[in-house]
């Protein structure tokens, strides 16, 4: 990557100096400046034939394509180059698998081996907290009800040390089973036990540690869960990621789950461009007051919809985004109808209004107490010190500190628990049903294609 900015034999020396340390260079591409590039622009540098347009995204695209480098080197820099833009680039290399590499910096691809025996559709997120663990359980629901057979590959900060297969399918797993977990020393709330709870289906927990600026995992245990998770009777893979880190596996399809909060810059900057490069479908959540305005909804959907795609044939990767707007809305695992409930969530306290009202209005409760503080366990057990006082059920989120801290006070206080689902429901006509049965059409159709 050079620019104009630089005297040309400057870049020239640079050039030769790479040579000469071993390196071949296949090409250059203008990313732009005219300052100190004569009126004939310019073709070659040193004999590199060198490519220029308007489009350096996509000059940089058609560039690996062609060329099929080990690496790009960038030896452009400010102006020409401001943050955003270099952090563009290094997006569109990386996800063609080829590390960005500057003068005192290197992003390098994270590494997705093709390790699924089945067709696998990835579920990841913008950070913590999106309703990615949501949308994955209402995904693999979905897929049951359509007569597909899904597995859960789910990782976590909380994971197991050792994979383990959870038959969501075969059993139901009570608050007391649940407690026991906890008391084990095992994270009870890890998402695989959410999913296998929620969607009932088969799900192979893993553990990640630490997390990249594009989404690669430090250390994990992933290869081994899917390893195992092959064995499994099913159809497809779902493959969920952890925070903002992506499973460490390649994944036929993805979904990529956005709320509504996200600031623009983290939606289409920094590594943002790399995830929108890896999805076929955007599920944005959180699509309502106090979230996000309907303005802010259509300014995400319309970033979205304009951020750089490849030129290639067939729709998804590299086609279209599928952009599917939702709102999520409780959905207790049991009748909760005429009782007086007490609400147990990691949703913030803005959500409490239209938590409250739906579960009433819907499910037919009446919440007599909400608390907003499962991922704070000193703020829950201080918020829960009173349960009893006139809840029947605890109606309680399998998330965070939900089964160690939250269930325990209940049980102890001979109350009922009954966890809650949080369905992710399209607005506007968009169906969310729809787009999952899209993303695992794609991942069959692409299932065992040769890596690009």
């Amino acid at each position: 990557m050079v620019d104009g900015e630089h005297y040309p034999p400057v870049i020239e020396a640079a050039l030769s100096d790479l040579r000469v340390s071993g390196h071949s260079v296949a090409g250059c591409v203008l990313v732009g400046g005219v300052e100190k590039i004569g009126p004939g622009g310019l073709t070659q540098l040193g004999g590199v034939p060198v490519e220029s347009g308007p489009d350096p995204l996509r000059l940089l695209e058609a560039s690996l394509m062609k060329l099929q480098p080990d690496a790009v080197l960038d030896l452009s820099d400010e102006p020409v180059l401001d943050y955003r833009r270099r952090h563009a680039l290094a997006g569109v290399a990386l996800s063609n698998g080829v590390p960005y590499e500057g003068a005192d910096f290197i992003f390098s691809p994270p590494p997705r081996p093709h390790l699924a025996k089945k067709p696998s559709v990835a579920v990841i997120g913008t950070g913590k907290r999106t309703g990615k663990t949501a949308v994955a359980g209402f995904a693999a629901r979905a897929l049951v009800d359509e007569g597909r057979h899904p597995i859960v590959v789910a990782m976590g900060r909380g994971g197991p040390p050792e994979p383990e297969i959870l038959r969501g399918d075969e059993i139901s797993l009570t608050p007391t089973q649940l407690l026991a977990l906890a008391d084990s020393g095992r994270h009870a709330a890890s998402d695989y036990i959410e999913d296998a709870l929620l969607a009932r289906v088969p799900t192979v927990g893993c553990r990640r540690c630490g997390g990249g600026l594009a989404g690669a995992v430090e250390n994990s245990n992933v290869a081994q869960g899917i390893a195992m998770a092959n064995d499994l009777p099913g159809d497809l893979l779902l493959l969920e990621g952890s925070g903002s880190a992506i499973p460490p596996a390649h994944a036929d399809a993805t979904i990529l789950v956005v709320p509504a909060t996200i600031p623009e810059e983290y939606l289409v900057g920094y590594m943002g461009l790399y995830r929108l490069l890896l999805c076929d479908t955007v599920v944005v959540t959180m699509c309502e007051s106090p979230f996000g305005s309907p303005s802010r909804i259509s300014s995400i959907v319309s970033s979205i919809q304009r951020s750089f795609r490849p030129k290639t044939k067939g729709e998804g990767a590299g086609g279209d985004i599928q952009v599917v707007r939702t709102v999520f809305r409780p959905a207790p695992t049991a009748s909760v109808d005429g009782a007086d409930v007490f609400v147990a969530t990691t949703a913030p306290e803005k959500a409490a209004e239209s938590i409250t009202s739906h579960l009433e209005r819907v499910h037919g409760c009446r919440v007599v107490g909400i608390t907003h503080s499962l991922s704070d366990r000193a703020r829950l057990e201080a918020e829960i010190g009173e349960l009893g006082g006139g809840a029947d059920i605890l109606l309680c989120e399998v998330k965070a500190a939900g089964i160690d801290v939250a269930t325990r006070k209940a049980l102890d206080g001979g109350l009922e628990v009954v966890y809650m689902d949080n369905a992710p429901c399209g607005i506007d006509g968009d169906d969310v049903t729809s787009a999952v049965v899209r993303a695992a059409d794609l991942a069959d159709a692409r299932y065992g294609e040769p890596a690009a």
